[in-house]
Formats: structure tokens, C-alpha cells, sequence
């Protein structure tokens, strides 16, 4: 099956309606998981940022972007990345200009800074990322040059890890990211606890925006 025709399947396929127990609610800082858990303070989720015909329109055009395999020194990741505005180079360049954030995306990153309450401007870089089946992303914290951490999901359901040491064990949390919600990562959330997402077993793509520390470029 071509490439486009398995994108548009998989779209079509999570935009079925969902059964009522299926739905994630929507949480805030401290918020509570579907185990009853609070989230970390700064976390904030929330579904249905955009329309199930906007996901269709941003995915006709995020599939054409110029993928590439995410590299980190050795490593070579199964997820595919590209970034727009500025791009952290993990084999040592560090952090670079690069290409304008695509005028198809402003519109989804003016919705994201009004869901995290800042000026759309001040989201200055956008990673976009492919996870194709069985693609996961480890245990990690976005790095020091960039501030608040604004990630958006497409096409597919994935769950969202976080989690902190608290002496000698593991103080963890887990949420559900539906298709078309969005989360922020601030404060403790984002400078205290590390966040993952283990393989998929369907395509998903995410939306990351996020500012530059004043001391970052």
C-alpha cells in the first residue's frame, strides 16, 4: 500500500468514535491520571485541541515533510524528525537555525500557545516527529535550552510516561495522549521529571513546540 494511502487508513481509523469509557478527560496541574494519581505540578493535558478535519488536512502535508532518521551520536532512533526554527543537533552542534516554522503549522501553534497561555512568537521551534510502528522514544528531559515544552498528538493514541526519583525508587505517572489533544510541560513537570513513550503499534505523529531560554541561543 503507498505510503499516503496507509496515513490516510490510519487517520481514518482513530477518527471512529470512541466509546465514552475510552475518553481520556481532560487534566491540569496537579490533575488527576484515569488511576487517580496527580500528575506532576506545571502538567497540563487537554483532548480535542483541533477538529478531526484539521488533524486530516495537517497530516496531507506533514507526511511530504523532509523526514529524517533521529540520530543521537551512535544511536540511530526508528522515529523520523524534522525541525522547524531552530534545530538541536545531538551529535555536538548543538543548537542551530534553521528553515521557518511552515505557515501550515502557525495555526496549530497559535492554539497551542493559547492552551499554554504565551504569545505564539515566543513557540519558536517545532519538532515534528513520525513514530512508525514499533518506534518509542526512551526516558529523557528536553534539554536546558529550551523552556516550556508544548506537544501535540496526531493520528494515534500513545501513552505518555513521566517520572522522578524520589530517594532509591521511581515515583511514576501515566496518561493517555489521545489523536488531536495537547500537553505542557512546565515547571516541576518539565525540570523535574523525565517522560517517555514505549513502541507503537500503529503510525503517530507529534507536534513539539517549544521557547528559548534567553541564554539558549
Amino acid at each position: 500500500m503507498p505510503r499516503s494511502s496507509r496515513v490516510r487508513a490510519a487517520v481514518a481509523t482513530v477518527n471512529r468514535p470512541l466509546r465514552r469509557q475510552q475518553r481520556v478527560p481532560s487534566v491540569s496541574a496537579p490533575g488527576r491520571d484515569l488511576l487517580g494519581d496527580s500528575l506532576p505540578d506545571g502538567f497540563r493535558y487537554q483532548n480535542d485541541l483541533i477538529s478531526s478535519a484539521e488533524e486530516r488536512q495537517l497530516i496531507a502535508k506533514i507526511e511530504y515533510l523532509p523526514f529524517r532518521a533521529f540520530e543521537f551520536h551512535s544511536f540511530t532512533g526508528k522515529r523520523r524528525v524534522v525541525s522547524f526554527g531552530w534545530r538541536y543537533d545531538f551529535n555536538g552542534g548543538g543548537l542551530t537555525r534553521t528553515e521557518d516554522i511552515p505557515e501550515f503549522l502557525l495555526g496549530i501553534r497559535d492554539k497551542a500557545a493559547r492552551f499554554a497561555n504565551i504569545q505564539s512568537d515566543a513557540l519558536q521551534q517545532v519538532l515534528v516527529t513520525e513514530y512508525a510502528p514499533g518506534a518509542a522514544i526512551g526516558w529523557h528531559k528536553d534539554r536546558s535550552v529550551f523552556g516550556d515544552v508544548v506537544g501535540v498528538s496526531l493520528v494515534s493514541p500513545c501513552t505518555f510516561r513521566l517520572r522522578r526519583k524520589v530517594g532509591t525508587r521511581w515515583d511514576r505517572r501515566n496518561l493517555t495522549a489521545e489523536p488531536r489533544s495537547v500537553y505542557l510541560l512546565r515547571g516541576p513537570s518539565r525540570s523535574e521529571w523525565e517522560h517517555s513513550i514505549p513502541a507503537l503499534n500503529q503510525l503517530r505523529y507529534s507536534l513539539t513546540f517549544r521557547n528559548i531560554r534567553e541564554n539558549g541561543a
